[in-house]
């Protein structure tokens, strides 16, 4: 059953950003890990200021779009501390994992078709000569 709708997904992409953005400082982490949450806070609101959501400044990302994108992003985030090579630093590697557990629990529960109707031009109806 998907339980959110587009306006509480869109809190929680802005609550995701100061989490990334403050990851870091809080965790006492730096170097790769570090520079990856930074990277990702800057995509994460970028796709949130452009996304056809209730949240969203200009609305060129469809919703659905959006959550493949978050899909992905958390296939990453499980990844990351493997790949990098920073599996053994504790509050990095738990941070990525926990954040990744978190977006794809998000990614499951948003209704996704609920934001169709936020993209500009959707509902204007069209009008045909007879």
């Amino acid at each position: 059953m998907k339980l959110l709708a587009p306006r509480p997904h869109g809190y929680i992409d802005y609550l995701a950003v100061i989490a990334l953005a403050l990851a870091p400082t809080l965790f006492g982490f730096a170097g790769v890990p570090a520079t990856i949450c930074y990277v990702l806070a800057v995509v994460q609101l970028t796709m949130s200021l452009l996304t056809a959501y209730p949240l969203g400044l200009l609305k060129l990302i469809p919703f659905p779009i959006h959550g493949g994108v978050e899909l992905l992003t958390a296939m990453f985030l499980i990844a990351a501390p493997w790949i990098f090579g920073f599996n053994t630093v504790n509050a990095a590697r738990n941070f990525f994992v926990v954040s990744a557990i978190g977006l794809l629990l998000v990614y499951l529960m948003t209704n996704y078709r609920a934001g169709d109707e936020s993209r500009p031009g959707k509902n204007l109806r069209t009008h045909q000569s007879v």
